[in-house]
């Protein structure tokens, strides 16, 4: 009896209840984290980060916040994800080194995937939320990597950055999707916060003579407006679906370039 009664007071672990207003900025414990990984994909190390499973990367010190843990890029997913962006990058021609950036942080974890996938490499981070850049802080000094993560939004943070011309320009486009995904129409890139098209133009009209590998994640079903907009803005484009979680459930990844073609 008494189990019932608990289990009835525990809410389920979704994403609907992590982003909750009043829990979307707790930082989560061990048990909450693979409850999560539990009650939404079947799989207690599901949030697997920097190279680690929960129960180790918790070891460690490592936190996570409940809308990080929601919105982070797990390690499978971020691997994946810095191994096609190191295959497209190795096809720029006439560039010396790269520069990756990820104009909203969040965990940092998919920076740390492609920072270890992409050769000859500076990696910079921008991130607004206080909360969130804090702990996020804290966990990549304590995994030792080598970014450079300041506490900015993206517009100031792009406006401020200085990269020779010859460096290619390696963006992971990645912002809070919000309301943005439907479980009816999938994910409308217009309605990302901000929407992703807007991020595109941003780096666009700061950038106007690099090359530039843009990296936007997306999801199994995009809107395809949204997506044709985005689309229409590259030089050449390649949109990747990454077929390791349930038929309908899987992300994915459109890679774009500015300046230049494959």
């Amino acid at each position: 009896m008494s189990r019932q009664h608990s289990s009835a007071r525990t809410p389920r672990h979704d994403r609907n209840y992590l982003l909750s207003e009043s829990k979307r900025n707790d930082v989560l414990a061990l048990r909450e984290v693979e409850r999560y990984g539990r009650d939404s994909f079947g799989d207690a190390d599901y949030i697997s980060v920097y190279g680690l499973k929960p129960e180790e990367w918790y070891a460690r010190g490592i936190r996570l916040l409940a809308r990080t843990a929601v919105e982070c890029t797990r390690d499978r997913l971020a691997d994946l994800i810095g191994q096609d962006i190191a295959a497209l990058a190795k096809a720029a021609p006439r560039i010396s080194s790269s520069v990756v950036v990820d104009p909203f942080a969040g965990s940092g974890n998919t920076i740390y995937w492609i920072m270890h996938r992409v050769s000859g490499r500076r990696g910079v981070a921008f991130e607004l939320d206080d909360a969130v850049f804090e702990v996020s802080r804290r966990n990549l000094s304590i995994v030792g990597l080598d970014v450079e993560l300041h506490h900015d939004g993206h517009e100031a943070g792009l406006a401020a950055l200085s990269i020779p011309e010859d460096q290619l320009l390696v963006v992971f486009v990645a912002p809070p999707w919000a309301d943005a995904l439907s479980t009816v129409s999938g994910l409308d890139l217009r309605r990302t916060e901000p929407p992703v098209a807007a991020i595109v133009d941003l780096i666009a009209s700061t950038f106007p003579r690099h090359k530039v590998l843009l990296a936007v994640q997306v999801y199994e079903t995009v809107v395809p407006d949204s997506l044709t907009d985005l689309i229409s803005r590259c030089d050449w484009s390649l949109v990747k679906t990454y077929d390791i979680d349930a038929p309908g459930k899987n992300h994915g990844l459109l890679l774009g370039t500015l300046g230049w073609t494959v």
